[in-house]
């Protein structure tokens, strides 16, 4: 299992969400072809999921369909629930982002979140099956939701950070507990998803962008 946890870096998790990869050029050619193998399996078991469903996929299926043996996936996931668990290290990294651009103070606060809610929106967003997929396994699997909650909790404390300083400048209601708007945020993209997982049209950019005005109608200070 030591294998698992060697390449399990920021750069490599950040690797694991974009298409081109670039961010693999950087590293040392046996690091790079272990990454590009992750990923593989990473996107050949989201595709599998959204498929045919995430409980009737199996690690057999996913190590076929990325070509590779199936010791190969035990050396990068402790498990098939551990794939979704890098889906969610994506998405906190793109709350940890928002907090990076909140602390250069270059962009104002509705600025930071309104791009926070279309970035986590980018994985799920790719397919309607695959946000059902992804959705039904965190329902399935306790270890799944145990990976997604801790996530979410420390996404939530992250969020919070960013709502404390819209408030110091004067974009976000003082009066709101900045732990419950961060709440408030993630109820309003999980429901946004749910609900265009059901449908599928229009595109989830704009389910997701009338959600966003909704939000900060509801957080911002009124002028």
């Amino acid at each position: 299992m030591a294998n698992s946890h060697k390449y399990h870096s920021a750069a490599l998790i950040e690797a694991l969400a974009s298409e081109n990869l670039p961010h693999l050029q950087s590293m040392g050619r046996r690091q790079r072809r272990a990454a590009e193998t992750r990923v593989r399996l990473f996107r050949c078991a989201l595709q599998l999921f959204a498929e045919r469903g995430f409980p009737n996929v199996t690690v057999e299926d996913i190590t076929e369909a990325a070509d590779v043996g199936k010791g190969t996936f035990f050396n990068y996931f402790e498990s098939k629930d551990h794939v979704l668990g890098v889906m969610a290290e994506i998405q906190l990294g793109k709350v940890r982002e928002a907090v990076t651009l909140t602390e250069s103070g270059k962009q104002t606060i509705h600025s930071v979140l309104h791009r926070l809610f279309l970035r986590v929106a980018e994985e799920p967003g790719r397919s309607p099956d695959l946000a059902r997929a992804l959705i039904s396994s965190f329902l399935a699997s306790k270890r799944v939701r145990h990976l997604i909650d801790r996530n979410l909790s420390e996404g939530r404390k992250m969020v919070a950070q960013v709502v404390a300083a819209g408030q110091k400048r004067r974009e976000i209601d003082s009066r709101l507990e900045k732990k419950k708007v961060a709440l408030q945020l993630q109820q309003a993209f999980m429901g946004t998803l749910l609900l265009w997982s059901l449908e599928g049209q229009p595109a989830l950019e704009a389910w997701i962008e009338e959600s966003f005005q909704h939000f900060w109608r509801a957080i911002a200070i009124s002028s």
